[in-house]
């Protein structure tokens, strides 16, 4: 006899949807037949299971939150891809449309075969801690591919006549026309992980056509990530720059700056930072007492109003007017004391958040510059005044994000981490902080380079050197570090802090 009857019966007959709903679980203790319910659990439904599942058992009461992720984790590692492989193969052809559930990854009640395996792809990515899952179709068939700590891996393959009904699901739940197959769309959809738990995972869909069909990329903002970066600490950020950094932020006014490509972490470091902020005010600890804290954003990523911290999120609408310059413009109309603005791009959204920090205001945005130090230059490149530059700017932070070593495989690669031999990122930090020297370097239009070497001379520790301080904590690789930061023969000074080259890491 199984030693797991019980729980495979009530898998096999009660619909996920239902369990979730419910919150109920049967499983199997000492061999015994066990049901886990919540404080909220009818007992008019605990009847339903015993006479459909034709047995008796025992009652237990578990805390809703733990229920709800034994459940998750029941039916996730129930979840077979490979039967709906099979059906996919058949030749799905069956209209796609949104019932009252479809929008429930754990829900199987009244959906297709397209849609049952969509969510199972999706509920895998979000379980991997995946940004991104790409559906790339090739001649004969279509790669499923997700992207885990910033690195793409191919998770399966599905028969190319089946990519087609994926993408249409995928159109349907981004409210995108199905219809149009020769125009690249954009759609956004919301999706959640059962009824009975708060937890929702945003997504923002692409489709482009190509020669072998439409391709689809989802990205997937899960805002239940945003609970867990409750302080600086969380973000991997090592205590020599978070005493300056916290010190900076605690500020009245002024601008901060955080540089970086697409992926690097800018804005989890930033939403960690308006936290602080923000719980700082509403404990009254410090000076932050009774501040107004408004952002705008392309896209909110992560619902920080949900974890009880009072803030003001708005979104970007091209659409109805509503871009990062006007939406600051109007923001700046709502009294504000901290404001972060998700990025800055061009010059009128540049001058805005400028005028800002000279008058009273404590602006928070992003950047797209190399290293701290090309920040005034860019700003100073966007058309902006070098003496507003320099009485605005209070600091500029480089960030990039490293893998990191796998310790459960010693970094041999294992099935955890699909083989690659790390699992995780960590972050890296580069902080620029102006000093009076370096304010009358930008005001006169001084180059990077005359910048990093400045700020080098005081201490300024770059990208490259706090990498290779990770690398011999045995946390990363040399050539993780490599990949992301400045070669050293590309610096304009030697670094009087970093190993000679051919020194041990």
């Amino acid at each position: 006899m199984s030693p797991d009857r019980f729980r495979n019966r009530f898998l096999e007959t009660i619909d996920r949807g239902f369990a979730r709903e419910h919150l109920v679980l049967g499983v199997d203790r000492d061999g015994s037949p066990l049901l886990l319910t919540a404080s909220s659990t009818r007992d008019d439904v605990i009847h339903n299971i015993g006479v459909a599942l034709g047995s008796s058992f025992e009652i237990e009461r578990l805390d809703d939150d733990a229920l709800a992720a034994l459940i998750d984790d029941a039916y996730g590692a129930a979840q077979d891809l490979s039967s709906l492989d099979h059906d996919l193969a058949l030749g799905e052809t069956t209209e796609l449309r949104i019932s009252h559930s479809e929008s429930d990854l754990l829900s199987t009640s009244g959906k297709n075969e397209t849609a049952r395996f969509l969510d199972a792809v999706l509920f895998d990515a979000i379980r991997a801690n995946a940004s991104d899952v790409h559906i790339h179709p090739l001649e004969r068939d279509a790669l499923i591919r997700f992207r885990i700590d910033g690195v793409l891996s191919d998770v399966r393959t599905i028969p190319r006549s089946s990519s087609d009904a994926v993408v249409s699901r995928l159109k349907v739940l981004g409210s995108m026309d199905t219809a149009e197959t020769r125009s690249p769309q954009d759609g956004r959809a919301t999706m959640t992980l059962g009824r009975g738990e708060s937890r929702a995972v945003d997504m923002r869909i692409s489709t482009i056509p190509t020669a072998q069909g439409e391709r689809a990329v989802i990205r997937i903002l899960d805002t239940n990530r945003g609970r867990m970066l409750s302080d600086l600490d969380s973000v991997g950020m090592p205590d020599h720059i978070r005493t300056v950094y916290q010190r900076i932020t605690s500020r009245p006014n002024g601008m901060v700056l955080l540089t970086g490509p697409t992926g690097s972490g800018k804005t989890t470091t930033l939403y960690a930072t308006l936290r602080r902020i923000a719980q700082a005010n509403q404990d009254g600890a410090d000076r932050s007492a009774g501040l107004n804290i408004m952002t705008v954003e392309d896209p909110i990523e992560y619902r920080l109003s949900d974890t009880g911290i009072t803030i003001s999120q708005s979104q970007v609408n091209r659409k109805k007017g509503m871009s990062f310059a006007s939406g600051l413009r109007h923001i700046l109309r709502q009294d504000p004391d901290v404001v972060m603005v998700g990025e800055i791009r061009d010059e009128e959204t540049a001058s805005l958040a400028i005028q800002a920090a000279l008058t009273g205001h404590l602006v928070f945005s992003t950047l797209h510059t190399n290293d701290a130090v090309g920040a005034p230059p860019r700003l100073i490149d966007l058309g902006c005044e070098p003496y507003l530059v320099s009485a605005a700017l209070t600091a500029a932070m480089a960030q990039r994000l490293v893998r990191v070593l796998h310790p459960a495989c010693n970094a041999e690669g294992c099935e955890d981490c699909l083989g690659t031999g790390f699992k995780g990122r960590a972050a890296l930090f580069e902080l620029f902080a102006l000093d009076e020297a370096a304010r009358e370097m930008v005001s006169q239009g001084s180059s990077a380079i005359a910048l990093r070497r400045h700020a080098i001379a005081r201490g300024m520790r770059t990208l490259r050197e706090n990498g290779m301080a990770l690398v011999s904590a045995g946390i990363t690789t040399r050539a993780e570090i490599e990949r992301v930061t400045v070669d050293l023969s590309e610096l304009p000074l030697e670094h009087p802090h970093l190993p000679q080259s051919g020194a041990s890491a």
